[in-house]
């Protein structure tokens, strides 16, 4: 492929939620339209995944609560901690958003630079769902990278509002990969986790305070840990509108955050998988379009590595 794959399955969207319910369900379809509609991309970039296993989703999970999430045996509380209603749908979608990450994986080890449009469910523990996060997507596509020998070492960069703690948890003890993640210090969870390293954020953190972090940080990562992938989780709820997030970044914040991280990548060809994270906004919509952020950033940044016109 010429271009930049992304990664979409149209089942993303079919979970039916309570109404005003607060997870906005309906953004990813509205993502791939609004990046269909406005040449963002085009048909032929999507590549429709195929869902995950039971065993690959075993290397980040265990198998009991596997078992009880697919047949819809999860306790009262652990509903209350996942944030979404238990049904077929959800199932069937979440194992098809982790089958999408890896498969965004695969297509970035394969092309340099690919996107979902979904994924970074980074909340999710190794036996239980929290955040509205089921299945850690991220875990689940780096320990899938490693163990199948497609690379040694994966840096997963999590620029979420709220810290990667299911992640961190799960890979702990994998010194094959590295957890790095920027957050709102006083945002979700309550209780953080360790990552490989924490960079967390002060209420209020505008573009250049949030950029001057970040730039701070990843290039003394990627030379120190030499990894070989990285996952990048660009969530749109550090945005100064975003409802659930505490920063105060801007639309052209964001792009120049998602373009340095894939910049620093490409330019050490250095393969990166990109998803959206997490992003609330009531206006679905508008959402969409600021999660589309991502992908216009990688889409610049392809052209500028491929010599074209940005």
């Amino acid at each position: 492929m010429t271009s930049v794959p992304m990664v979409y399955h149209s089942n993303y969207s079919q979970v039916v939620l309570p109404d005003k319910h607060r997870f906005p369900m309906t953004k990813f379809a509205l993502l791939h339209a609004h990046l269909l509609e406005h040449k963002v991309i085009w048909p032929e970039q999507l590549v429709q995944p195929t869902p995950a296993r039971t065993e690959l989703l075993e290397l980040a999970h265990c198998p009991h609560y596997l078992q009880r999430f697919f047949a819809g045996e999860l306790d009262a509380a652990a509903v209350r901690r996942q944030g979404l209603p238990w049904s077929p749908a959800l199932v069937q979608r979440s194992v098809t958003a982790v089958g999408g990450t890896v498969e965004t994986v695969r297509q970035a080890l394969q092309n340099g630079l690919a996107c979902h449009l979904a994924g970074g469910t980074h909340h999710a523990h190794r036996d239980f769902g929290a955040g509205y996060c089921l299945l850690n997507d991220l875990a689940v596509a780096a320990l899938w990278a490693v163990e199948t020998q497609q690379v040694k070492r994966v840096l997963i960069v999590d620029c979420d509002v709220h810290q990667g703690d299911g992640t961190a948890r799960i890979l702990e003890q994998r010194p094959e990969v590295f957890t790095l993640s920027l957050h709102a210090q006083k945002n979700f969870p309550a209780r953080k986790a360790c990552s490989d390293l924490d960079v967390p954020l002060e209420n209020g953190l505008d573009d250049t305070g949030y950029l001057q972090a970040l730039q701070q940080t990843l290039e003394e990562i990627l030379q120190d840990f030499d990894p070989e992938l990285v996952i990048y989780d660009a969530g749109a709820d550090v945005h100064a509108d975003d409802r659930l997030g505490l920063l105060a970044l801007s639309d052209a914040g964001m792009q120049a955050r998602d373009r340095y991280v894939i910049r620093c990548c490409l330019e050490r060809s250095l393969p990166v998988a990109c998803v959206i994270g997490g992003g609330y906004d009531n206006d679905v919509e508008r959402l969409a379009a600021r999660h589309g952020l991502l992908h216009r950033s990688a889409m610049a940044e392809w052209h500028l590595h491929q010599g074209w016109a940005a």
